[in-house]
């Protein structure tokens, strides 16, 4: 493994390790509400990815605002959460600026080489409502989403606003039982959604609360070597 931090003005900072030299795909992993860049790192070895392509892992940083359910406590988001059903007062302009600021970071590794459709976005909890807001937007194919944890955010617009280069792209979607955080229903929810509008989602449930575990990770090791495999 190789680890290194890069970042170039304007553009979050991000925690980057590649699985070989010179890789020729891509995952840009978005990590969960008051953490960083650094909270999905470690997991990475055991994905066991031995099968797959030269993976360049892209960990961001979001940065620090006032998030109003924890009474103002400034912390890592990518957007404000007003209410603890996620749906209420949905904070619109704050998943709008950073999926922007995203945005480029899948446009930095095309830029490198890599091309869209060898970038996978993946998310864990909020880092999930980004990656599937994204995702179901981007206008260049991509080759999956996972989306861990979390639900689909500003869902009265995603089928207005997806756009068709990515109507067929794999999505990994994956919960845990007793999660407290992100209630199950409210997954399964933004799951169904997803169907209705003809996504092919590959459903996941742990017994777990908001977390992951190694069947967990065996499954998107599965995942990733099936929408990164040398075609």
């Amino acid at each position: 493994m190789i680890e290194h931090t890069s970042w170039k003005i304007n553009m979050l900072p991000c925690i980057e390790l590649e699985t070989s030299p010179n890789p020729t795909a891509a995952v840009i992993w978005l990590h969960g509400l008051g953490a960083d860049g650094n909270d999905f790192v470690p997991i990475i070895p055991e994905l066991k990815l031995a099968g797959c392509p030269g993976i360049r892992f892209v960990f961001p940083s979001a940065p620090s605002m006032p998030v109003t359910v924890n009474g103002g406590y400034v912390m890592p988001a990518w957007y404000d959460i007003i209410g603890r059903n996620l749906m209420d007062q949905e904070d619109a302009a704050g998943i709008q600026k950073s999926a922007a600021a995203i945005v480029q970071l899948i446009e930095n590794e095309a830029e490198r080489g890599i091309a869209y459709d060898k970038i996978v976005l993946a998310g864990f909890s909020q880092g999930c409502a980004m990656a599937l807001h994204i995702g179901l937007r981007f206008p260049h194919k991509l080759a999956g989403i996972i989306a861990l944890s979390g639900y689909l955010p500003l869902a009265m617009t995603a089928n207005i606003e997806k756009h068709t280069a990515n109507a067929k792209t794999p999505v990994f979607m994956a919960h845990g039982t007793y999660d407290p955080v992100v209630a199950l229903d409210r997954a399964e929810a933004s799951h169904a959604l997803l169907e209705q509008m003809g996504y092919p989602v590959d459903w996941n449930e742990y017994p777990m609360e908001h977390s992951v575990n190694h069947e967990e990770l065996m499954d998107i090791s599965r995942f990733l070597q099936e929408v990164l495999a040398t075609k």
